[in-house]
């Protein structure tokens, strides 16, 4: 049978996101960043002070990831952008690339991305209405020779990516309450294309829907059960041994970090009008008696 973890659970400030998304540790800062995406706006926790900061984008962005000569990249409303974060909270966002014509069409944005092993920018798009249930999202790649077509297809909403230690593996999810499954990829890391694409978790059986995820070092695949009110921990195997229960109905995504990456940082989403419970739109931090795997940055 699976363990449910109690952990030593800590808010960040009394921050409250009304979509907090896409934690990401910047090891050279030694501090988180994250979004909150209808506010526009970028946050960074200094790990060793607990001092915040924050930036305005001029559009929503939706997943960041650290670039290696400084700045992020993100998946936003129009593509894929480099930004520069300013002293003064002011944000330098340049576009790098964006979706063929008609992949990316109103009412759309980019949602769930990261780096995988070699620093390639892995981000999706859905459709922000999630009522409609429109399966016009894609999986696309960035990297040095440019953004890529479609590689995966027919996503309600994209998310749950994240990469095996070795880099051998890529997990997928779509998290709508229509779909609520898990994929994993065979991933060729010279190339960076994923194949033989499998059923990994059915999350119907369990609690919550796939949001956001991280791997550990043990290769096991912790993932935001939204709307569940808990992280799941899946082995390689797709067996759940873990599970860790939350002070809220829907986070949203974690991401490992700290000087001993043993910290796990938990973003979450605040429905409004009462919903989710009192610390719904937190942001966490916990350690869950494992270690992360240290994200590749983009490299540029």
């Amino acid at each position: 049978m699976p363990d449910t973890q109690a952990v030593a659970i800590e808010r960040v400030g009394d921050l409250r996101c009304t979509v907090g998304e896409s934690p990401a540790w910047h090891a050279q800062e030694q501090a988180w960043y994250w979004v909150d995406i209808p506010a526009k706006a970028i946050w960074r926790l200094d790990a060793a002070s607990g001092a915040l900061s924050s930036w305005a984008t001029p559009e929503m962005a939706a997943c960041i990831a650290v670039k290696r000569d400084g700045g992020l990249i993100a998946g936003m409303e129009t593509g894929i952008f480099s930004l520069a974060l300013g002293d003064d909270g002011s944000v330098d966002a340049a576009l790098l690339a964006s979706p063929a014509h008609g992949e990316l069409t109103p009412g759309m944005r980019f949602n769930d991305g990261r780096c995988d092993r070699q620093g390639r920018f892995w981000a999706g798009t859905m459709f922000r209405d999630m009522a409609a249930a429109r399966p016009d999202g894609r999986l696309y790649r960035y990297d040095t020779q440019g953004l890529s077509g479609a590689v995966v297809s027919e996503l309600v909403t994209q998310n749950g990516l994240a990469f095996s230690p070795d880099g051998r593996t890529m997990y997928l999810s779509d998290s709508h309450p229509t779909r609520r499954r898990v994929w994993a990829f065979d991933y060729d890391t010279l190339e960076g294309v994923p194949h033989n694409r499998r059923l990994f978790v059915d999350m119907a059986g369990y609690t919550g829907r796939p949001d956001g995820a991280a791997i550990d070092s043990d290769g096991c695949y912790w993932v935001a059960g939204n709307d569940g009110g808990c992280l799941l921990r899946f082995t390689p195997q797709g067996e759940l041994d873990r599970t860790i229960a939350l002070p809220m109905a829907k986070p949203a995504m974690c991401s490992f970090g700290g000087p001993g990456m043993d910290t796990m940082l938990v973003t979450s989403i605040d429905p409004g009008k009462g919903a989710g419970g009192p610390m719904a739109g937190a942001v966490l931090l916990l350690r869950p008696g494992v270690q992360g795997v240290p994200e590749a940055p983009f490299p540029a």
